[in-house]
């Protein structure tokens, strides 16, 4: 085998050269476990033309076998079953993916950490929760954040409830002016894409 790594792209590329031109090179994976390979090879100014995972029936059959599955793959590329291309990966496109990818990760933790703070306070000391009752979910994040705890009051539940809530609100605050800086990035990129 070869590793995954510049290095040993260039020592799959020397073999492979060894064995005779390259005129085109069937990867599987090409937008996620194969993406390193894929652009190593177009930079070599190689063909590369995505490859379907082995069907679970044959491989049910005859079972995980990565030499029969790269002779597969060497034949659907050959027959011209694999005729997919694969996606650039570079450009406007593959920017916005990256940073959508990030937005949409930060505000599923946005969520997360929104209901965990639902929790606390929903379960939490009812002097509390009056403190709170009525207001938005952005009035509700901007008033946790600025609780002031007894920092050495952990081992009380009201304490520790508020310190909990605390850093799950900062959180909070922290991943809206990351998804603020994401989307602003966002817009200017679409719009240089698809003007």
């Amino acid at each position: 085998g070869f590793a995954t790594t510049p290095a040993g792209y260039a020592e799959l590329w020397g073999w492979a050269g060894s064995l005779g031109a390259i005129a085109v090179a069937g990867v599987e994976g090409t937008s996620s476990y194969g993406a390193g390979l894929t652009r190593y090879l177009r930079a070599q100014a190689v063909r590369v033309v995505e490859v379907d995972r082995p069907d679970r029936k044959s491989r049910r059959m005859q079972g995980k076998s990565d030499p029969l599955d790269a002779c597969s793959a060497a034949r659907a590329v050959a027959s011209g079953r694999a005729a997919g291309v694969p996606k650039s990966q570079d450009g406007v496109v593959e920017s916005i993916r990256c940073l959508h990818l990030a937005r949409r990760s930060a505000i599923k933790a946005r969520t997360q950490a929104v209901n965990q703070i639902r929790a606390l306070w929903t379960t939490g000391p009812a002097a509390l929760r009056e403190q709170t009752r009525g207001l938005g979910r952005k009035a509700l994040i901007s008033r946790m954040a600025r609780l002031r705890p007894e920092l050495n009051g952990a081992q009380h539940p009201e304490q520790a409830t508020k310190i909990a809530v605390r850093g799950l609100a900062r959180r909070c605050q922290a991943l809206n002016e990351e998804i603020a800086a994401l989307e602003v990035q966002l817009s200017q990129l679409t719009l240089a894409a698809a003007p």
